[in-house]
């Protein structure tokens, strides 16, 4: 017993030591962003050196650890930087070691170059490791050395928690050394790169756009950095270099240089804010501010190589890359002038086109993100092509970046320092740790002083009733890199690891039944028989903590048979677990797609709309306050084993405006193809955009394709534009699902397009609420039945005994605490008795 004690002790101690580490690296966006004055190193010598007004310390002014297995060499004779004068050079492993105070991404550069020496650094080989990481394998510096520049390997790293150990580790390969010249490691501005970005897939049956997530827990290279039109750029405000792109167009002929623009380039957005649009940290105005762009818009269809520029870029063959695309129209002089083509690898991405969703005045400095694998040629290929439909201006690129995606390795030897026992970590004084708190404590008084009146993602968690007993543990009182944290809770749905752990088979690969942005979800069985879906965050990770603190903080306050029920969760030994309970039949998404399925029928299709629809709604105007999904989309409505609908996947969830607000200002996050153009240009959130979404969602199931289309006609590729211009022309009839045409009344058909077309309204003033759109739905399912006959469906599959009204119960599990007791009769409708509604 007295053992226990002790352990319970140090965890709470370790809990609180966590929170204030945390609390005190927070990257508050309000306070801007400065490149910090640390880590510049001049490797090998003892004497600073200032290039191009940053200053890099000699390694006799001790800012990093340095292992002492290693010596040093200098040249004299003419280099193209003092930096590479001298070199710090290993013939046994070894390495560098920083003092990480602050979580976020990171800068490494390492720069080297062989000059002359005794050692003859031009023979040296060797590997290059950071933890879980290989930077550099078989690195072999005749490759990568000649006398026109020095060669510079940059990394973009995701250091999760703060630690005073980080290593840069050099392992020489057998019979040779390793060296280096400089070292560059520093914290970048948030949201520089993103965690979730879109995948563009070329080949196979899923062409087109979907959704990565996770670059966090991987590192990136970059391998190209374009200033297309330009010419060369250094030290911009990140200290990077921008090379030309001539030597790159397949077709030099297409292009021509544009003019520089000689007006001012201007950032309207802060530095902290989220893609597309360009802060100052994204790209230097000696980018966005020249272009290549199409020098024959009017080119001769008959001539396809005339009608594009095409870059040919080197790659590693067969691996992901990110792939960062910048554009900045200062050639219109208005808004909606220009409209191209993004293509890679000759299949179009997207359309480009300032429409006012981006900016609602030019010039406008903007990116776009895509992670590509390349193919096995070794290069990839990316062109913009102008349309017909273009009014002034043709198709232009203002620059271009690539970089690779490394994977982690287990072959990467673990640091000794990581090693070593959290136990022997956990004694400290409780003097400090309260001391540390008092300084948090004034820091957050300090801080709300001080803070600008700025969307910060977040910032507004939904409420949760008080509850007596323990607080919670681990994750969930930690603060998140956006500075929010969790109250206090004891919702007794916590499950132990041990318990999931025999659920699963261990995380077995066998139980993985799908993928999504937070993890991987698994099938499960609990102890007392239940089948679960179990989903699991990255172990040991703080990226998807929002999401995983929000699913829990929505679901524990909600109960209803159309949204999926949270069994339970984990947070122990830094794992971030949620249970839920199994619905077998999966997403509506592969019900629509997957051919190896049967075929929903109509009624089928609008009976789960109606569940959905029905979900959603609780949502918006439930007792629980309302919510706002932001991420309603067909992968996130599941079916359980009667293709009931059930709403799933509240990561993205905010709470909705409070009564004297008519919006939530908030980042946009959500999917491509259903997010709520309103929503996207302006930044404000409401209920009505799910109803977008949600309108997106009803086109889905109507015509059984993908929102989003990269390889039909311009006009084709987003569904909710095809659809309504379908409608307008009377010609939705023939884009409907084959399967299902003979099965539709027309009515219904008419009051469901209706309907849709309501939802995709432009201003969401003008869209239904979700109880309008419910209405709707059911009054089509029954022209439907009338259509069909009270007692026989004669022209549908009805051998499914699914209904939307079922009466359903839920999964025995504990009882949710917080609204156990909530009545779902404020959002049900008796079906037969329907008034007819104008």
């Amino acid at each position: 017993m007295a053992i226990l004690q002790i352990r319970r002790i140090q965890h709470s101690i370790y809990a609180v030591l966590v929170f204030v580490l945390q609390f005190s690296s927070l990257q508050f966006p309000s306070h801007g962003y400065n490149v910090p004055d640390k880590y510049f190193i001049n490797c090998g010598s003892d004497s600073n050196v200032s290039v191009n007004g940053v200053v890099y310390v000699g390694e006799s002014n001790p800012i990093a650890r340095l292992s002492r297995r290693s010596k040093t060499e200098s040249n004299e004779s003419h280099v193209p930087s003092p930096l590479y004068q001298t070199a710090r050079i290993f013939r046994s492993e070894s390495w560098y070691e920083f003092n990480i105070g602050t979580s976020g991404t990171y800068l490494v550069r390492l720069h080297f170059f062989s000059f002359s020496s005794p050692s003859n650094l031009y023979s040296a080989r060797f590997n290059v490791s950071v933890p879980r990481f290989w930077l550099l394998q078989n690195f072999d510096a005749r490759n990568v050395t000649d006398n026109n520049h020095a060669p510079v390997k940059e990394f973009f790293i995701n250091i999760t928690s703060p630690t005073p150990n980080f290593r840069i580790t050099f392992r020489p390969l057998p019979s040779s050394f390793a060296f280096v010249n400089a070292i560059e490691l520093f914290l970048l501005p948030l949201h520089l790169i993103d965690d979730v970005v879109a995948r563009f897939t070329y080949s196979g049956n899923n062409r087109g756009l979907a959704t990565f997530n996770g670059l966090y827990s991987r590192v990136l290279e970059t391998k190209l950095r374009l200033n297309v039109g330009g010419q060369i750029v250094i030290n911009d405000n990140l200290l990077r270099k921008w090379s030309p792109d001539d030597s790159y167009l397949v077709y030099p002929e297409n292009a021509k240089v544009s003019y520089p623009f000689s007006g001012q380039i201007e950032y309207r957005v802060e530095d902290d804010s989220e893609g597309p649009n360009a802060n100052k940290f994204t790209a230097p105005t000696n980018v966005y501010g020249t272009a290549k762009e199409i020098k024959n818009i009017s080119a001769g269809a008959g001539d396809a190589k005339l009608l594009n520029i095409t870059w040919r870029l080197p790659v590693e063959k067969n691996i992901d890359h990110l792939l960062r695309l910048h554009f900045c129209d200062y050639f219109s002089s208005q808004i909606d002038l220009t409209f191209f083509i993004l293509s890679i690898y000759d299949i179009n991405v997207m359309p480009i086109n300032i429409d006012g969703n981006v900016y609602s005045e030019l010039p406008a400095p903007y990116y776009y993100d895509f992670v590509v694998h390349s193919d096995d040629s070794g290069f990839m290929r990316v062109s913009v092509t102008p349309v017909e439909s273009a009014k002034k201006v043709g198709a232009f690129l203002n620059g271009l970046e690539i970089m690779e995606i490394i994977e982690a390795s287990n072959s990467v030897p673990p640091d000794p320092a990581e090693s070593v026992s959290k136990h022997k970590r956990l004694p400290v004084v409780l003097g400090s740790v309260i001391g540390g708190l008092i300084m948090v404590f004034a820091g957050v008084i300090g801080f709300r002083k001080i803070r600008k009146q700025k969307p910060v993602e977040n910032s507004d968690w939904l409420p949760i009733l008080a509850t007596t007993g323990g607080s919670s543990q681990c994750r969930l009182t930690e603060g998140t890199s956006q500075g929010s944290t969790l109250p206090n809770i004891n919702l007794g749905l916590k499950i132990p690891l041990l318990d999931l752990q025999l659920a699963t088979n261990n995380f077995h690969a066998s139980q993985i039944i799908g993928e999504g942005g937070f993890g991987i979800v698994y099938k499960g069985v609990l102890e007392n028989g239940m089948v679960v879906a179990v989903k699991r965050g990255e172990p040991g990770s703080l990226q998807g903590l929002p999401e995983f603190q929000a699913e829990i903080m929505v679901l524990s306050q909600i109960r209803h048979r159309h949204l999926v029920s949270l069994i339970g969760y984990c947070d122990d030994s830094f794992e971030m677990i949620l249970v839920y309970e199994y619905l077998e039949k999966g997403t509506l998404r592969e019900h629509l797609f997957n051919k190896n399925l049967p075929r929903l029928s109509w009624r089928h299709r609008l009976e789960i709309c109606i569940g959905a629809a029905s979900g959603l709604n609780y949502l918006h105007n439930g007792p629980a306050r309302g919510i706002i999904h932001r991420d309603v989309k067909s992968t996130n409505i599941l079916l359980d084993e009667n293709h009931v609908a059930k709403v799933a996947d509240f990561g993205l969830s905010r709470t909705g405006p409070l009564d004297h607000q008519h919006y939530v200002t908030t980042v946009v996050k959500g999917s491509f193809g259903y997010l709520d153009p309103e929503y996207f240009r302006s930044q404000q959130l409401t209920e009505k955009s799910d109803v977008y979404s949600f309108g997106v969602v009803l086109l889905e199931v109507l015509c059984a394709r993908a929102v989003i289309d990269p390889s039909l006609p311009t006009e084709q590729i987003n569904l909710a534009e095809w659809g309504m211009l379908c409608k307008n022309k009377g010609i939705l009839q023939e884009i409907v699902d084959p399967s299902i045409k003979g099965q539709i009344d027309q009515n219904s058909l008419k009051k469901f397009s209706e309907t849709v077309e309501k939802c995709l309204q432009e201003d969401g003033s003008g869209r239904p609420t979700m109880g309008d759109v419910l209405w709707d739905l059911e009054y089509a399912l029954q022209l439907q039945r009338g259509a069909n006959g009270i007692h026989g469906e004669t022209n549908e599959d009805s051998s499914s005994t699914s209904s939307a009204s079922a009466s359903l119960q839920l999964p025995n599990v504990r009882c949710l605490p917080s609204l156990s007791t909530l009545s779902e009769a404020d959002d049900s409708i008796i079906r037969g008795f329907l008034p007819v509604r104008n």
